[in-house]
């Protein structure tokens, strides 16, 4: 991948601007009649305004205004709590603001830049079922052959890119789609903006986010929507060019002493499943 020019902001101005945007978003998808507001006449923006944000959460309209510009100013825990029931966020997206206003829920676990052995023997063991490990960042850190054969082959991709988001919406590579692949990107970005809140300002990350911006429009549409989301363990659907339908369901296991590592293995749902999986390997 060729190297684009790297943001030069610190951290914390970063920080705010992606706390403004996301307050943006979110403010915008909730409509007045869902918080007790006549409809009125015609509004320049979609959704609620600032000043009935600021209404409902018993904050000043500057303020808020402010906060929302992405202005150096003091926020606290209660404020924030406020703001977040206002918005009616999620639980993911409640911790998602906390962490962009500077007021982690807990503590941040280190990346891992390595793995022991054994993770990869856990691999192994799991065929005929694809796994592999990724950290927060969407990097693989580690593959089984069965992995190789049914999904995409990743001894025949470089080291540097080896990022599941490259390889989705960056190169042609696939052995396989997902039928449903539009919900699935959609939830694997939103995945990666929940992630980078704890990564603001690093320089990997920055450069990963500004290649896959400059390198395929269709993620640049998903990432500015502000979406954010947890990893996931849907059935999903895949067309297999060999031997067509296949039914699987990730099981994610967060390698707890490994940073923010997981391990993913897809096994399969049905027997007609489990039997392709078997097929592709005996080939």
């Amino acid at each position: 991948m060729t190297s684009l020019p790297v943001s030069r902001q610190n951290g914390p101005d970063e920080r705010r601007r992606e706390l403004a945007g996301f307050l943006r978003s979110r403010r915008e998808r909730l409509q007045p009649e869902e918080v007790g507001f006549a409809p009125g006449g015609r509004r320049r923006t979609p959704g609620l305004r600032r000043e009935e944000v600021a209404q409902l959460a018993g904050v000043g309209v500057t303020w808020y205004t402010w906060l929302e510009q992405g202005r150096d100013i003091n926020v606290s825990a209660q404020v924030v709590e406020a703001i977040a029931r206002t918005l009616r966020l999620d639980r993911l997206e409640r911790n998602h603001l906390y962490t962009l206003a500077g007021l982690p829920l807990g503590p941040v676990s280190a990346e891992c830049g390595g793995l022991p052995p054994s993770v990869q023997r856990m691999l192994d063991n799991a065929s005929p079922y694809p796994g592999l490990v990724l950290n927060a960042r969407y990097d693989v850190l580690a593959f089984n052959d069965a992995y190789c054969k049914i999904m995409l082959d990743l001894t025949q991709i470089p080291v540097e890119e080896r990022n599941v988001l490259w390889l989705t919406f960056v190169t042609q590579q696939w052995q396989c789609s997902f039928s449903d692949s539009e919900s699935i990107k959609l939830h694997m970005v939103a995945g990666y903006r929940a992630a980078s809140a704890d990564h603001l300002g690093e320089p990997s990350w920055q450069e990963l986010t500004q290649r896959l911006l400059a390198e395929s429009p269709e993620f640049a549409d998903l990432w500015n929507r502000y979406d954010v989301a947890a990893p996931s363990n849907n059935v999903k659907v895949i067309d297999h060019p060999r031997v067509g339908r296949l039914r699987i369901e990730p099981v994610n296991m967060w390698l707890t002493r490994l940073g923010s590592a997981r391990a993913t293995i897809y096994t399969a749902v049905d027997d007609e499943s489990e039997a392709k999986f078997r097929r592709l390997l005996e080939d």
